[in-house]
């Protein structure tokens, strides 16, 4: 009878460890594949402005880790999913909070990368509601992709430097929202 508990308690405490993540009724897979690499689901978080809920990300790695700085300098496959839960999020709203974020991630410094943020912000240019779905991957081989409702929206490119900028957006010294970050982080 020992056994058997012992067993059970075990068993479902894999299951936890093993579970998708579900924040404001959004559940995020564990697992994600890119160009045939399967990433885990690292962590995720829910950005909020004013205790309004406005979406939910997900990061997706080869490797999970808690450091920030690992994952943003990694030259590996790496994705973002962000859910909509709010209708306060239009497309002029997200394209002025990514312009931004770029800006603190860079501390101001995108001369370099400005022909492929101008590309990045255009997947935000056809309206945005609640319960669309964007998937930003990085590649080391094609660069940065996004697709909403799992359609290819726009095929950005760029380096390394570029994903950098991007994913410090989030996973930042000074990201959108430090609960997000360290939920995506599995914090």
């Amino acid at each position: 009878m020992k056994k058997i508990l012992i067993l059970l308690i075990i068993l479902s405490q894999l299951s936890i460890v093993n579970a998708q993540i579900t924040i404001s009724d959004v559940t995020m897979p564990k697992n994600v594949t890119l160009e045939g690499t399967k990433l885990s689901l690292n962590g995720a978080g829910l950005r909020e402005k004013l205790w309004i809920d406005l979406y939910v990300a997900g990061l997706y790695v080869k490797t999970k880790t808690s450091d920030a700085n690992t994952i943003i300098n990694a030259n590996e496959p790496a994705s973002i999913k962000l859910e909509i839960v709010s209708s306060l999020i239009s497309s002029k709203k997200m394209i002025d909070a990514v312009n931004e974020g770029f800006k603190k991630a860079t501390n101001k410094n995108t001369a370099s990368i400005k022909s492929y943020i101008e590309d990045f912000i255009t997947a935000f240019k056809e309206e945005i509601k609640v319960g669309d779905v964007y998937d930003i991957n990085y590649s080391p081989k094609k660069g940065v992709s996004v697709l909403k409702n799992n359609k290819l929206v726009k095929a950005v490119g760029g380096n390394l430097t570029f994903k950098k900028a991007l994913f410090g957006i989030w996973l930042g010294k000074d990201p959108a929202d430090d609960d997000l970050k360290d939920g995506m982080l599995g914090e």
